[in-house]
C-alpha cells in the first residue's frame, strides 16, 4: 500500500525520538481541499481508531485511515536533503495532476473540492 524508503524512515524514526513518546504511530492521510482538490497529511498520533489500517514498516507503526486508503495506494515517501533545507516527498501513482506547491492533487476518478492556495 505505502511505501517509506530508508531515508523517510531514518527522518521520521529521528522525529519520533524527539516526542518522548513510544507509542506512536505515524498516521498518513488525505483530505478534500488544497489547490488540485486533495491535500496530503502526516503526522504522529498515539490513538488506532476502528477504521484504521495498520501496516509497518522499517519498524514504524503506518496508519490508514479507511477513506484515505484507495488514494495512498502505492505511495512512495521519501526525505531528501537539498541546500536549502530538508523535506518530504510524496510519489502517488494515482495523481493525475498535483499543484506546484506538491501538498495536494487529484485522481482520474475523483476531483476532489479544489480551493485557493
Amino acid at each position: 500500500m505505502i511505501t517509506l524508503t530508508e531515508q523517510a524512515s531514518h527522518k521520521i524514526k529521528e522525529l519520533m525520538a524527539q516526542e518522548e513518546n513510544p507509542n506512536l504511530y505515524l498516521r498518513i492521510g488525505v483530505k478534500p481541499g488544497g489547490c488540485s482538490g486533495f491535500t496530503y497529511g502526516m503526522g504522529f498520533d498515539d490513538e488506532k481508531r476502528d477504521d484504521d489500517t495498520m501496516i509497518e514498516q522499517h519498524g514504524i507503526k503506518i496508519l490508514v485511515d479507511r477513506f484515505s486508503e484507495p488514494y495512498l495506494r502505492g505511495v512512495t515517501i521519501d526525505y531528501k536533503e537539498t541546500l536549502m533545507g530538508g523535506g518530504f516527498t510524496i510519489d502517488n501513482p494515482n495523481a493525475v495532476r498535483t499543484c506546484g506547491c506538491g501538498s495536494s492533487f487529484r485522481t482520474a476518478d475523483d476531483a476532489g473540492q479544489p480551493s485557493e492556495c
